[in-house]
């Protein structure tokens, strides 16, 4: 039975006079805590029986610190298993650690910018940084002695994968263990608030991928937790039956029991209350809202927890995002709860990331498509330009029997002339179509190859191709318009106006409220000949200051340095608008004009 004075909460709750225990595991006929603090002993620690399942016992001899598990008995026998809630374990197969989650956050006001005001760089903890022995991972110490870098390349905002205790020393981290406990190989709980906070300190916010989707599968004490199971499949905190199988092993959590569910709502609050992140990406959320990942077989129970999650993030944290990874196609993850939909933020496009990487991975310029590069410029979820995350590289993009956008445009010459011109071409659209640009790790200086969990970045490509990082930074300076003239990146109104298929060239007007220093025309050649005399439309007569070239020297010694220049456009009807002005334009470049 419940008892007033027993303390709330999920698994190991310092308090003043000890630390109070409590686990789920309504099959158990008996559970004790057991740990450093009784010697290991099953007798000093009996839980009582509390509604529902829940077993509780009050320790007053234990202390932040100690090690411990429960120790369950079943009608399977004894079963010791590693508490789902613990914030700290000595590794995936040891044993939890009472965790005292104080830490100085003092002077910790940071918030998150705008939606239409960020710029995320996706970065996996053991592979970002430049640790001379690459036999061990990196950390979050060294993932912060590169935040100068990020943060002079104009990034605001940090997207970590996976960091949950994991199975072995390396991974991607899509096969967690242990939900609510960080990765030791990463510094653990502590390293990640340090992190956090130091993060913040330099004006970027951290957004943590979280795996709803499946656990595990590998090192789950959560499999048979109580000994109950049903066709020899996860027992209380999966699914039973065919709803339990997804494309990394039979571990779907049991969406529609309810302490299910509140386990995976408390994980997901306390990233954001304890460690201070700034927004959750949802991994592969079609496998929690389907059984297969097609809308063919929905499962209404995992659709209500997105809602549910999203809704209490929305009520407790106003100003922080949720974005869901589902590349469907579905509008209605961006919509409101009120109003049926699933309540992200703003979702990952597959309409945006593929026709660009396809449009410039094509080895003749013939096969680009102007008209599918028109479609990811102006595709929109719910009339909401960033209701979407746009990105040329992602993990998934640059892994799993895909390559890196230079890799796959020169397999032979990743770091040579098309390569580059190439993939910078690709980014130049990240940065000035509509939707929240994204960068994946290493990008900015062409690193090559394909994504593993086992190689870290290169570098010394940082310095060697330091005129594409500059490249890089430039757009990102235009694209949060640090310099007053470039609002219109940051707006929600765009027009492809010009599309020559034969030339390649493809030009589009973006704007906020229009005006001077509103409006911001940006010009794109497809096409591996430049352009001289070209004619294009202008919103507005005048001069149009060119505030960005790609082929400019300055990026790389081997850029032709094209001509191209301010223009002054003249009150004469062009493609559909009012004004027209002649331009030059070097080969797969990109322009940006403003007035």
């Amino acid at each position: 039975m419940n008892d007033a004075a027993h303390i709330e909460g999920m698994g190991a709750i310092l308090h003043p006079g000890g630390v109070a225990f409590r686990v789920w595991a309504p099959h158990a006929r008996n559970v004790s805590v057991i740990g450093s603090f009784n010697g290991w002993d099953g007798t000093k620690h009996p839980m009582q029986s509390e509604d529902n399942g829940y077993w509780y016992a009050d320790a007053a001899q234990a202390k932040a610190g100690d090690e411990y598990k429960f120790l369950l008995f079943t009608e399977q026998g004894e079963l010791k298993r590693i508490d789902p809630y613990a914030r700290e374990v000595t590794g995936s197969t040891g044993n939890a650690i009472v965790h005292d989650p104080q830490f100085d956050w003092s002077g910790d006001d940071f918030q998150l910018a705008p939606w239409n005001e960020l710029v995320i760089y996706e970065l996996h903890v053991g592979t970002f940084n430049d640790e001379e022995d690459v036999k061990r991972a990196g950390e979050f110490a060294s993932v912060s002695a590169r935040l100068g870098h990020l943060k002079k390349l104009g990034v605001n905002a940090i997207q970590v994968m996976p960091v949950g205790e994991f199975a072995g020393e390396r991974s991607w981290g899509y096969n967690p263990a242990h939900i609510f406990s960080v990765e030791l190989n990463y510094g653990g709980p502590r390293a990640l608030k340090r992190f956090v906070k130091r993060a913040h300190e330099e004006g970027i916010a951290v957004l943590l991928d979280v795996v709803y989707n499946h656990l595990g599968p590998d090192d789950l004490d959560l499999w048979q937790f109580d000994g109950w199971r049903e066709n020899e499949r996860g027992g209380i905190y999966f699914y039973n039956d065919e709803r339990a199988i997804t494309p990394w092993g039979e571990t779907r959590p049991d969406y529609g029991r309810g302490e299910v569910r509140q386990f995976l709502l408390d994980n997901a609050l306390m990233w954001l209350e304890e460690f201070h992140v700034d927004g959750l990406r949802f991994d592969c959320t079609q496998f929690i809202r389907t059984v297969n990942g097609s809308d063919e077989e929905e499962l209404p129970e995992g659709w209500a927890l997105l809602q549910w999650i999203n809704s209490r993030i929305t009520e407790l944290f106003a100003g922080r995002i949720t974005i869901a990874e589902d590349l469907r196609n579905n509008i209605w993850l961006t919509k409101p709860v009120g109003a049926g939909g699933a309540g992200f933020g703003s979702q990952w496009d597959a309409m945006f990331v593929h026709p660009i990487r396809q449009a410039v991975i094509a080895p003749w310029d013939e096969q680009r498509s102007l008209a599918e590069i028109r479609d990811a410029i102006c595709y929109r979820y719910n009339d909401d330009a960033f209701d979407r995350v746009i990105y040329s590289e992602s993990h998934d993009e640059v892994a799993n029997g895909k390559a890196r956008v230079p890799q796959e445009i020169a397999p032979d010459d990743p770091k040579g002339w098309q390569a580059r011109k190439r993939s910078t071409l690709a980014a130049a659209m990240v940065f000035t179509a509509p939707g929240i640009p994204m960068l994946f790790q290493g990008q900015e200086f062409l690193e090559g190859e394909w994504f593993r969990d086992s190689v870290p970045l290169d570098w010394d490509q940082c310095v060697e191709f330091h005129g594409i990082v500059r490249l890089y930074r430039d757009l990102a300076r235009l694209r949060l318009n640090r310099d007053g003239f470039t609002r219109g990146l940051c707006g929600q109104f765009t027009e492809v106006y010009h599309q020559h298929e034969d030339s390649k060239v493809i030009a589009f007007h973006r704007w906020d409220q229009g005006g001077a220093s509103d409006q911001v025309v940006v010009v794109a050649n497809f096409h591996s000949e430049p352009l001289d005399g070209y004619v294009i439309g202008f919103p507005a007569e005048g001069a149009w200051k060119l505030r960005f070239n790609s082929d400019w020297q300055g990026y790389s010694d081997d850029f032709a340095g094209h001509p191209s220049g301010d223009v002054v456009a003249v009150p004469e009807p062009y493609d559909g608008l009012p004004c027209q002005a002649a331009l030059s334009i070097g080969s797969y470049s990109v322009l940006i004009f403003s007035q």
